[in-house]
């Protein structure tokens, strides 16, 4: 009888499950949106609950699309958005809403923070980094601050990862590379030090999982909401970039894949490296013995469903999904640098290549021969000069070799992006088969390394098929060469008017 596994992609918009069998073929899917709130500029929450409901129709839809019976489902795993801030009560009971990993309210708390150990140079020596109003420490030193009935009375803070696993198994735990997200030691495996004298209660923080562990079985109130059986294997999972690492097959040392969703980011996987340098973030890999180092840009298709909401309204009423091709075609018409127009992609901030909370999109050089469409490419070029930036740095900074790049995520289906990105950047890219699901199928690798079915992440490379590949255009790259480095100039330039405009009505002050 055929054996699956049942992996979660919970991104930033929604539930993507995904039915995978032993060989790393998909079965089925069954995707579940659920709504965000922004009840402040800087604010941008989500309720926990939400993306259990999500789980328990999705997990369902597929047993009933398939077929199958629920003893099929050997292992169930989530690969999850990052950086979540959940607290919960001894029983459970979710005490406010999951402040999301783009939420830029607790800027006041980061400086506070850094001033208590010392200022943000000694702090940057003792965490590695320096914390901005994104970042969980601070957001949860906000909540202590700010909604203390909320903070004493948690038991337990909990990522989104760690809240599911709790919903299906009982049992409260935080996976490495989730707890990395709020201060992990690299080196030790362990909560970073440096965050009790944050002021943060250690108590609170959940005991830690390896993404390949076992952390329990599907409890029955759990089972009968899934359509599963009870006792099925949760595994401990981890974030959304560790498990594309791995679904895109470059888990190896010195492995470079990007990632263009909702978010994007620019990944190398290392042995050696751990340190955080021009908003390149050194997180703990899947793979305990392997870090990896990521530069994020926080907004890149959400940027694109922007586009497709406020400015092609009607063409994607009358074409439904057909909108991409749509847009991908039109594009093609509208030549290489947008007639000199330029769009930073900053629509909620940025942690990479620079990292500002009051950053926010903009759009350069605008004339009266400009049209929607050339804001359309300008947009989508905007994207590729924040991710070549990332990688020239990730070149810089660690001397990575950044020849063999593959490229994950729903962005890489759309061939006139992936040309605009092989020209910008200067570099060959290839596209993996089925890239809109790589997340969900590196989970679903993780779950048969913990499960014994598979030997290790080496496996990895094994399920993964490179489908198309794009080379450089060198005309087009001198024009992209030009245009860069006003796009870097936008930054430098504006940074203190970002500042201005919205430090003070990004905290609420006005």
């Amino acid at each position: 009888m055929e054996k699956y596994i049942i992996s979660h992609d919970m991104g930033t918009s929604s539930d993507k499950a995904v039915l995978v069998d032993y060989n790393g073929k998909i079965a089925a899917t069954s995707v579940e949106p659920y709504p965000t709130y922004y009840p402040n500029p800087a604010w941008v929450e989500q309720d926990p609950m939400d993306y259990f409901n999500a789980v328990c129709k999705t997990s369902s839809d597929l047993v009933k699309k398939t077929g199958i019976d629920p003893s099929q489902v050997s292992g169930i795993i989530f690969s999850t958005q990052a950086q979540g801030v959940i607290p919960v009560s001894e029983a459970g009971e979710v005490l406010y809403n999951n402040i999301t990993w783009v939420d830029g309210r607790a800027e006041k708390q980061a400086q506070k923070i850094m001033g208590k150990v010392g200022g943000k140079k000694i702090f940057t020596l003792l965490a590695g980094t320096p914390i901005m109003g994104k970042d969980c420490i601070a957001k949860i030193i906000w909540l202590k601050e700010e909604r203390p009935e909320i903070y004493n009375n948690a038991y337990k803070i909990l990522d989104v990862n760690g809240f599911l696993k709790y919903k299906l198994t009982g049992r409260m735990v935080a996976e490495l590379s989730g707890a990395n997200g709020y201060g992990f030691d690299l080196k030790k495996k362990d909560w970073m030090s440096v965050l009790k004298y944050a002021g943060l209660d250690m108590k609170k923080l959940p005991e830690l999982v390896l993404s390949t562990d076992i952390v329990g079985g599907l409890t029955d109130e759990a089972a009968a909401l899934m359509g599963l059986a009870p006792g099925t294997p949760v595994l401990g999972g981890c974030d959304d970039v560790p498990a594309a690492a791995v679904g895109s097959g470059m888990c190896g040392d010195g492995d470079v894949h990007i990632y263009l969703g909702t978010s994007a980011w620019v990944c190398v996987t290392t042995a050696t490296k751990d340190k955080f340098i021009n908003g390149a973030a050194a997180i703990q890999s899947a793979d305990k013995d392997m870090n990896l180092i990521a530069g994020i840009t926080e907004s890149a298709g959400a940027n694109i469903q922007w586009l497709q909401d406020n400015f092609f309204k009607r063409e994607k009423e009358e074409l439904g999904d057909g909108i991409f091709a749509y847009m991908n075609n039109v594009i093609k018409h509208i030549p290489p640098g947008s007639d000199h127009l330029v769009c930073t992609p900053w629509m909620l901030g940025e942690r990479c290549p620079v990292s500002s909370t009051t950053t926010r999109s903009t759009l350069f050089n605008i004339d009266m021969t400009h049209t929607r469409e050339h804001l359309m490419k300008a947009l989508y070029e905007g994207i590729g000069y924040n991710l070549r930036w990332i990688m020239e740095n990730l070149e810089k900074d660690y001397g990575f070799d950044m020849s063999n790049i593959r490229i994950i995520g729903g962005g890489a289906l759309n061939d006139g992006w992936m040309q605009m990105i092989a020209d910008m950047s200067g570099r060959t890219i290839s596209v993996v088969k089925d890239p809109r699901n790589a997340g969900a199928v590196g989970a679903a690798i993780i779950a048969l390394i913990g499960l014994g079915e598979l030997p290790g992440f080496a496996s990895a490379k094994d399920f993964v098929e490179v489908d198309s590949v794009y080379t450089p255009n060198p005309e087009n790259k001198k024009i992209y060469d030009e245009l860069f480095e006003d796009y870097k100039n936008i930054y430098s330039g504006l940074k203190k008017a970002y500042d201005k405009a919205n430090g003070r009505r990004f905290t609420g002050e006005m």
